[in-house]
């Protein structure tokens, strides 16, 4: 059943669990969307109730029988609580079948502009994890709505909080790029003075 998700994540060293375990614990997380997601099913593994939303054939196939991947998850789940697992085979940008305010966490890795169209899901005060591939993670940081919490290394293969302040990121080599619309049209972050793999904002509320 998750020869797919093993073939992607697990045998590439990419499953990301200590970096959810670090969050579920540090936030209390017991919900998170996952749009854009393909078969990266790791936050399942230490967050309960997971929604992931995505187009791709192959992830709509790894989807179809639901009971049975909440199973095999939870067989090694960090938590006690029944696995919850929904997934929306569909363009995220377009409105989903669940309530707004609604997570503890949206996730945004790789898979474009995912803080705007999808920070309606998120509870006030919450949290939003994000790259900055496409850019999302400079877009959030430029939108009053969120509040950059802290930035996440990696080293030795694990996740952790870094100690720079928050301050010192998001700070444009070239100034005159540092806006949504520039972001947008290049389709990918700009350069900045300092940078890091993840950054963990809150939805102000």
């Amino acid at each position: 059943m998750l020869s797919l998700y093993h073939t992607y994540y697990t045998d590439r060293d990419y499953t990301q669990r200590d970096l959810f375990a670090l969050l579920a614990t540090e936030l209390g997380l017991r919900s998170a969307l996952y749009p854009g997601s393909f078969v990266h099913i790791s936050p399942s593994y230490v967050i309960p109730a997971v929604c992931y939303v995505d187009t791709d054939r192959k992830a709509k196939a790894f989807f179809r029988d639901i009971p049975a991947l909440e199973a095999e998850i939870h067989q090694n789940a960090s938590y006690t609580e029944p696995t919850a697992i929904r997934f929306y085979g569909q363009d995220y940008t377009k409105p989903i079948a669940e309530p707004e305010q609604a997570f503890d966490l949206l996730i945004s890795q790789y898979a474009g502009i995912i803080s705007q169209p999808c920070k309606r899901y998120l509870k006030p005060g919450k949290y939003l994890l994000s790259n900055n591939s496409h850019g999302d993670a400079g877009i959030a940081a430029l939108d009053p709505d969120y509040t950059l919490l802290f930035a996440l290394n990696r080293r030795d293969g694990k996740y952790g909080i870094s100690q720079t302040p928050p301050q010192e990121y998001f700070i444009p080599k070239k100034p005159e790029l540092n806006t949504a619309e520039s972001i947008l049209a290049l389709g990918k972050g700009i350069a900045y003075t300092k940078t890091a793999p993840l950054y963990l904002f809150q939805l102000n509320g």
